[in-house]
């Protein structure tokens, strides 16, 4: 008997046949916590394999089913090629969470049909692991704030992050100026049309009056004396004040050596931003709501920031972020990354942050949720251990989804399973943007 000439496919093992895997359907499941929400977004194909994405944080499914009919039929590891297709339909904030969340959805199915993480689709790794920089809220005083981070800093976390807002002086005298109604004043009424939940920080004419600003420097002043210097810790939420406030507050916390001030005004005005980076010695850091490269780049060819700040459901996806993270490198600027989400789009972030080579730490909002991370399997738990996310090296993203703990924290609105979204099947639309 002859013996046949030995193939290379005989002694290699095949996760998928990539060249004729098609997108079936697209299903999500929304979870939440508290007043939490999140999209969960599955794409199904010819051969059983699937892909998850999420969409970010309170944005409505729908920014990703009306991706679908541009999706069915087609190759998911056609990433680029989809992605184009695709981001037309995104835009700023939540609405870049549909185009985000199947972003990572078509890097899990190509990483799972070629058997490799999605880092290495991303053009490899310049870590193994993942800082983590812990997020805490508001506390009612600096030495409780700086209790808090204490508590933080036990469980392993290396970088901090806390609230410093102007929200807890609406209740003091003397320490906000303001026209009537650009506050929400508790008990009082706020009114209707300007107000600090729609107009932008320029226009609210909020201002801190020493006072203000006195008790503010002194409630970090305070977290620096029950946390020590040696830490790093950023700052947010400082509230809707105009520019010149920026900086007068910004000058005030100089001494506390915090790691970054964040979000300062709108990222949409890049001559604020730089001349907040001019006028103070702090970094000063925006980005979570800005999305593709294109948007971020006016601010970051301004040098209109020290840390650039994507939130990779916002910003585009895994390649988009990485791309993002490139070009502020090239320009001294370095990259963390915003996160407010379940595991599914952290251990995206974690691949992306994996892949860039500028990368400081990304964000984790639920330090809180003892359940957070029962959502995913196939990963370490705790998984965030001594502060760090150890970059999975499984196909795809690197994780399975845990469905019964997804089912359990459905939310109450839309307690959907993964439903069949036949609705969506016959949508219809010229979407061609020239003649």
């Amino acid at each position: 008997m002859t013996q046949s000439t030995p193939r290379p496919q005989d002694h290699i093992r095949t996760n998928s046949h990539p060249s004729d895997l098609k997108i079936t359907d697209m299903r999500t499941a929304t979870v939440g916590w508290d007043h939490w929400y999140f999209t969960l977004l599955r794409l199904e194909t010819n051969q059983g394999l699937v892909g998850y994405g999420e969409v970010r944080d309170f944005a409505s499914k729908n920014y990703a089913l009306m991706l679908k009919r541009l999706l069915v039929g087609e190759n998911p590891c056609n990433v680029d090629k989809l992605f184009r297709r695709i981001k037309q339909f995104g835009f700023h904030a939540r609405q870049g969470g549909g185009v985000s969340g199947v972003e990572m959805a078509l890097m899990d199915l190509a990483g799972k049909a070629y058997g490799v993480p999605a880092y290495a689709l991303a053009g490899g790794k310049f870590r193994d692991r993942i800082r983590m920089y812990c997020d805490t809220p508001n506390e009612p005083s600096g030495e409780a704030m700086g209790k808090k981070l204490l508590g933080r800093l036990a469980s392993g976390f290396t970088m901090l992050k806390m609230d410093v807002s102007i929200q807890p002086l609406i209740d003091i005298k003397d320490t906000l100026v303001s026209p009537r109604g650009m506050l929400p004043i508790p008990g009082g009424e706020m009114d209707a049309m300007f107000n600090a939940q729609t107009v932008m920080h320029p226009f609210t004419h909020v201002r801190l009056t020493e006072k203000g600003i006195r008790l503010l420097s002194e409630y970090v002043a305070e977290v620096r004396a029950v946390v020590g210097d040696a830490v790093p810790i950023a700052a947010d939420h400082f509230g809707h004040i105009g520019i010149d406030d920026c900086i007068r507050l910004g000058r005030a916390l100089e001494p506390y050596n915090l790691a970054w001030l964040e979000d300062l005004v709108p990222w949409q005005f890049t001559d604020k931003w730089v001349q907040l980076e001019r006028a103070l010695d702090t970094p000063v850091c925006t980005g979570e709501d800005i999305y593709l490269l294109n948007g971020f780049k006016p601010l970051i060819d301004a040098r209109g920031v020290n840390v650039i700040h994507p939130d990779l459901a916002t910003s585009g996806g895994i390649l988009e972020t990485k791309r993002i993270g490139d070009y502020a490198q090239e320009h001294g600027i370095s990259m963390a990354m915003h996160m407010a989400g379940t595991p599914v789009s952290t251990m995206a972030s974690v691949h992306c942050a994996a892949a860039t080579e500028n990368f400081i730490a990304l964000e984790h909002h639920f330090t809180d949720i003892p359940f957070w991370g029962d959502l995913i399997d196939g990963v370490q738990k705790p998984i965030i251990r001594d502060g760090f996310i150890p970059v999975p090296d499984a196909p795809g993203l690197g994780f399975t989804l845990n469905e019964d703990a997804v089912r359990e924290h459905l939310v109450a609105e839309d307690r959907g399973f993964f439903e069949p979204t036949t609705a969506w099947d016959t949508d219809r639309s010229w979407d061609r943007l020239w003649s």
